[in-house]
């Protein structure tokens, strides 16, 4: 610090040198100064007619302030501006402005704030009779914020044009406010000074939540509005949160070192993180729960940020930092690196990554980003209104996409391509109606805790909620349905019933694991069982049915994951099948994979980790009978894919907006025009001998219409509620819920009606799951089918009657129906068993995209049947014959002894072991029965960019089978000359030839119209219209039937993704950072477009970055957005989200713990929000650690 030496601000600080050298100026002003400059403005102003009476000739500006204050003697200095005086970086670019400006009224009081773009941000008035009192404020383009006093000097009343006001009233310990929408807390004080505290706070809804503190003012406890108490140890002297005790007795514990660091977490289920450090305070080691150790070292002695990050794989990180903490190289463990150019304001203004791939951005003078720019020279550009909003984002080609805002900066309209998206707010800023693009509304109400309590949807199908007095829903009613939700003391859900009738149920082990999951589905018990090993990861999952009568188990299905030394999910056993493992390089991505110890597939990536060579057949490497080969645009887009053998060789074309417009092939080209918007609106193919233009026409909100080229006559425009009555192919209805009931073969009109048409019915249980079908024709059916569902809504199984002729030549259905059963890993179907044959598939780590298809005759299997030691000795070990029971520590050990025995590796504890018992080696090698290996068909899935199956290549690189689909996931043609069952489609479908509809995991998929038959079971997060495909099908996919998903192979990314076994990886990641979110969400609020999103985006890509490496998070988090606006996000938001994106990303490169990171962030005021975030309520151990830690 600098301070004046003489002159009127003699001993005041007037100067900044900061750690990297910068020297900053700071502008001060005495009273008089002021005084004297505004007499000046004062004069200038009445002398010249021409001027703006900006100054009023009555008004005072004393040359001096009063002396004396409640705060003190007031000397009138004041801080007018600061300057950047010198920068070691930039020494010929010194701005020309200041980097702040202030102005003050006559009494001292701070009037605006100018930034350096010299635009006033903030605005304050004054209370003419009370020195200080603050009676308004207000934000560049914002209402002004009004307020009154009482006597003493307290606020009364604040009134938000816009928004909600509020009443204070002022009691003997309580402060009761009101607000204008009429809801009323009350907050109950003890203490005197600065030791009071809120003790007890009266919600809005009556509920009642208290806070008890120690004698230094800590907070020591807390209970609920439900009477439960959470208490908070601490360390006496210190300060330090030693332990949080929840309510059911589960206990987390910290550990600190001298220097009062967090060095050790011990969480409720008794697993354990560690951190260590160096001598100057600096994380040298970390130790996840699961035990992998991640290493930091740092090149400068004096420098708190790393410049490698060693991970659990060995593999190495290297950082490069600017002299201003900015990070301007990170080279990862391949020796590949990406560099950050930045302006001198700090805004990052270029990033070059390996291959050539680069982005500019550009801002304008207030620093709001305004145009973004790739390697190829295609420009996005953005507008913002004078408070700051997003108000115009102008794609590469031209085309505006516009946002509106209220007073307080809410968006009120998205308009993209000529369609309008509206929404409407209560003066508490909540959600009210929604109006879609075809002017239909679905509308919200809430409970005084602004918790969600009715939705009525476009379609007029109205939902309800109720909820505890601690917020967990307890009962939800869907137009007749009625869920009620119950929950055990540590707030786990534990059963549901549905109009009184039993649904789920959850069990969990006595670490809080959840270990079963179960129901029942058509009268079958159905339940999925969870294993883990000591360290919490899963290790197993079993899927079983049992008989409704007898209880025999009529369908059991299991996988099971292993983990390697470093703590990659390297290693997956399929049901009944070898090994699946992945072989992987530096921090884990994807080299190889073998079966059973046999190489089938190898990987050769570029210095970006994307696939560009992919080896398939048993000589898989440089003489691989299937060969395929990628390359990318400058932008990171796929551009071709070439095989050795040319019929399946690919070439993409893209335009300026990134958008999919050209696929060449050997045989055909299909060209896409879009819309507007962005639909995929028209199919062009061309061939030596064909032409044809097949159009797609939507109403304004997404759904198929005729298309006038095709139907001329027709005058339909939209569907108002989104269910399409009819096409031209079939008639449609809906029940209350939304649900497609019946599909009935349309008569065209003129054609007389013979009573021939066939009407499919469609049934449902309560969870809107399709449970049977039936297609009839002159009243008796033709085809029959029911399914049956796990409690996680995966289809178990299906049983499917045909219409056959019987021994007296009557047709009627079969008696015995075609059975098939299916079993998951996850949320991929990994098994389909017939009463012929097993056919089970391997996917590419972290995608929905096929890779392997393992087939596997039934009579083979059988033969393959063998019991284990254990189950043998059990079976044939008792005298009377009638087996014994084994514990399960005797089962694991003989199944150990078992795997030792075959692997011909009997370890020196085994041996002892079967010393004491009397036993040999021999004795029960001769026990063990002999191995099996059936004999199997592989083959290898070739997929499009998006993951649909064109055709199934053997180990000798021939073709088994392959088909031809249009754009929607309809066969056009099938070349099947071994009769392979080959029943996926888009990727996460599959095709069921009785109905011909796809199962796409939670729903049912209708390839005819390119949309789903139910509305979407997770509501307005999938999307404004809930039967919506992505209406750009050909780029963004929907494996899971929730949500659309940018088409990630496009760009790549899937190949680089997969380097780790990431479904589960990226699942969980996905799951902590919303669990993350709403436990911010709980402390410091805005789940929505707030301070809880920002730390959810930012812990999301900082876990990412982490996982698969910061080039891997950067895309997926620029495809999330992507896909998200084509859903119609408001683009300000998408900005937002990319900003924290940036951030956690940044957070993920060097920062040990993203959750303690991404809370600093938020602390320092580094998140970006909608309307700004600010840390009013920073976050602080006794307040966060005891959720933040669990990350």
């Amino acid at each position: 610090f600098h301070r004046a030496a003489k002159g009127d601000v003699a001993g005041a600080v007037t100067g900044v040198t900061d750690g990297a050298g910068r020297r900053f100026h700071l502008a001060l002003t005495t009273q008089a100064q002021r005084a004297e400059a505004f007499r000046k403005q004062r004069a200038t102003s009445l002398s010249s007619p021409a001027s703006p009476r900006s100054v009023s000739s009555s008004q005072v500006f004393p040359d001096t302030l009063p002396a004396g204050t409640e705060y003190g003697v007031d000397n009138g200095i004041r801080l007018e501006a600061v300057w950047l005086t010198h920068d070691p970086a930039y020494p010929d670019e010194l701005p020309t402005a200041p980097l702040a400006r202030y102005t003050y009224t006559a009494g001292g009081e701070l009037r605006a704030v100018y930034d350096r773009s010299g635009t006033q941000v903030r605005g304050f008035t004054y209370d003419a009779e009370h020195a200080g009192r603050m009676v308004a404020h207000h934000y560049a383009g914002r209402p002004e914020s009004r307020y009154r006093y009482d006597d003493t000097g307290r606020v009364t009343e604040q009134v938000n044009p816009e928004g909600l006001d509020y009443r204070f009233e002022y009691g003997q310990d309580r402060v009761t406010i009101t607000d204008s929408l009429n809801r009323r807390e009350v907050l109950y004080t003890e203490g005197e000074g600065g030791l009071k505290r809120v003790v007890k706070k009266e919600h809005a809804d009556g509920s009642i939540t208290r806070s008890e503190y120690d004698e230094a003012g800590r907070l020591k406890a807390q209970t609920d509005a439900a009477g439960r108490r959470t208490e908070y140890r601490l360390h006496m002297a210190s300060g330090k949160l030693t332990s949080v005790i929840l309510p059911d007795g589960r206990t987390v514990r910290y550990g600190y070192n001298s220097q009062r660091q967090v060095t050790s977490v011990t969480y409720p289920d008794g697993l354990r993180s560690s951190r260590e450090y160096d001598e100057k305070g600096r994380l040298t080691a970390e130790t996840s729960r699961s035990g992998e150790t991640t290493r930091y070292s740092y090149d400068d002695p004096a420098s708190e940020l790393p410049t490698g990050i060693q991970d659990a794989t060995g593999s190495t990180k290297q950082m490069a930092w600017s002299r201003y903490g900015q990070l301007l190289a990170f080279t990862d463990c391949s020796g590949y690196t990406t560099r950050y150019e930045y302006d001198r304001y700090g805004q990052q203004i270029a990033v070059h990554r390996e291959e050539g791939i680069s982005t500019y951005s550009s801002y304008n003078p207030r620093g709001q980003l305004v145009s973004q720019k790739d390697a190829q020279g295609r420009e996005i550009r953005y507008e913002y209104s004078a408070a700051g909003d997003l108000t115009a984002t102008i794609s590469p080609d031209g085309k505006r996409s516009t946002i509106a805002y209220d007073k307080r900066g809410r968006p009120v309209s998205v308009t993209e391509g000529g369609l309008t998206r509206s929404m409407g707010y209560d003066a508490a800023g909540r959600i009210t109606v929604l109006t879609n693009e075809n002017g239909s509304q679905s509308t919200f109400r809430y409970d005084p805790v602004d918790r969600l309590t009715e939705q009525r949807g476009f379609d007029g199908r109205t939902q309800r909620y109720h909820y505890d007095l601690t917020g967990k829903l307890t009962q939800s009613e869907d137009e007749g349905l009625i869920t009620l939700w119950h929950y055990d003391a540590s707030d786990r859900i534990t059963h549901r019933t549905v109009n009184g009738d039993p649904a789920e149920q959850w069990q969990y082990d006595e670490h809080g694991w959840l270990t079963t999951l179960s129901h029942t589905s058509e009268g079958h018990r159905v339940s999925v069982h969870y294993g883990y090993d000591d360290k919490g990861r899963l290790t197993g999952e079993r899927q079983t049915v049992e008989n409704p009568e007898t209880g025999e188990l009529l369908w059991q299905h299991e996988t099971k994951h292993a983990y390697n030394e470093q703590g990659l999910a390297n290693r997956v056993t399929p049901d009944s099948l070898p090994p699946v493992e992945w072989l992987t390089y530096g921090s884990g991505y994807l080299a190889g994979m073998k079966l059973g110890g046999t190489p089938l597939v190898e990987y050769t990536r570029d210095r970006l980790h994307r696939e560009t060579v992919r080896s398939f057949g048993s000589r898989a490497g440089s003489n691989a009978a299937y060969e395929l080969t990628s390359t990318y645009t400058p932008a990171g887009q796929l551009q071709s894919q070439h095989l050795n053998s040319l019929v399946y060789d690919r070439d993409y074309g893209w335009n300026d907006n990134g958008d999919l417009v050209r696929i060449s092939g050997p045989r055909q080209t299909r060209e896409y025009g879009y819309s507007a918007t962005g639909r995929l609106e028209s199919v062009r193919t061309l061939a030596p001998d064909l032409d044809i233009r097949i159009p797609y026409a939507t109403d304004p909100a997404g759904n198929r219409l005729p298309d006038p080229e095709l139907h001329p006559d027709s005058t339909l425009t939209a569907w108002p509620d989104n269910r399409i009555a009819e096409d031209a192919h079939y008639v449609y209805h809906y029940d209350e819920y939304g649900r497609l009931t019946e599909k009935t073969d349309r008569i065209p009109t003129g054609v007389i009606r013979t009573d021939d048409e066939r009407t499919h019915h469609y049934h449902y249980d309560s969870q809107h799951r399709l449970v049977f079908h039936t297609r009839i024709q002159h009243g008796e059916p033709l085809v029959e089918s029911r399914y049956l569902y796990d409690p996680l809504g995966r289809r178990m199984a299906k049983r499917v009657w045909r219409r056959e002729r019987d021994l007296t030549g009557w047709m009627s259905l079969s008696r015995k129906p075609e059975e098939t059963w299916y079993g998951w890993d996850g949320d991929r179907l990994t098994t389909v068993q017939t009463d012929t044959t097993r056919i089970q598939t391997v996917y590419q780590p972290g995608s929905f995209a096929p890779l392997i298809r393992i087939e596997t005759d039934n009579g083979e299997r059988e033969k393959a049947q063998c019991r284990s030691l254990a189950e043998k000795i059990q079976q044939e070990g008792s005298e009377d014959g009638h087996g014994v029971v084994f514990p399960a520590e005797l089962v694991g050990l003989l199944d150990r002894l078992e795997g030792e025995i075959r692997a011909n590796c009997v370890s020196s504890e085994s041996r002892q072991w079967l010393a004491q018992c009397g036993l040999t080696v021999e004795r029960l090698a001769a026990q063990i029965e002999p191995v099996y290996l059936p004999e199997r068909k592989i083959h290898l899935y070739h997929c499009d960019h998006r993951g649909l199956p064109l055709a199934l290549i053997s180990e000798d690189g021939n073709t088994a089978w392959s088909a031809e689909y249009d754009e929607w996931g309809n066969q056009l043609n099938e070349e099947n000359p071994h009769h392979l069952h080959q029943p996926y489609r888009l990727p996460g479908q599959q095709y069921d030839k009785e109905s011909g509809l796809y199962y796409n995991r939670h729903r049912y998929y209708d390839p005819l119209q390119g949309r789903y038959i139910t509305p979407d079971p997770i509501g307005l997060r999938g999307g404004w219209n809930m039967y919506q495909y992505p209406l750009n099908p050909i780029q963004v996919i929907d494996p899971m039937g929730l949500d659309a998903i940018e088409n990630m192979t496009s760009g790549g990314l899937i190949y680089a993704v997969s380097g780790v076994p990431g479904l589960i990886a990226a699942n969980s990641i996905t799951n902590s950072a919303y669990q993350f979110g709403y436990d911010m969400d709980a402390i410091v609020g805005g789940a929505h477009n707030g301070a809880a999103d920002a730390m959810r985006h930012c812990y999301l890509m900082c876990r990412m970055t982490k996982t698969f490496g910061s080039t891997i998070a950067d895309v997926i988090g620029k495809n999330h957005e992507a896909a998200g606006n084509r859903q119609g996000q408001p683009a300000k938001e998408r900005i937002m989200d990319l900003k924290n994106n940036t951030v956690g990303i940044a957070c993920g490169d060097f920062s040990a713990k993203c959750s303690d990171a991404c809370i600093e962030k938020y602390n320092t005021g580094q998140l970006f929000g909608l309307d700004g975030i600010k840390a009013d309520n920073p976050i602080k151990a006794k307040q966060g650690s005891s959720d933040a830690s669990n990350y």
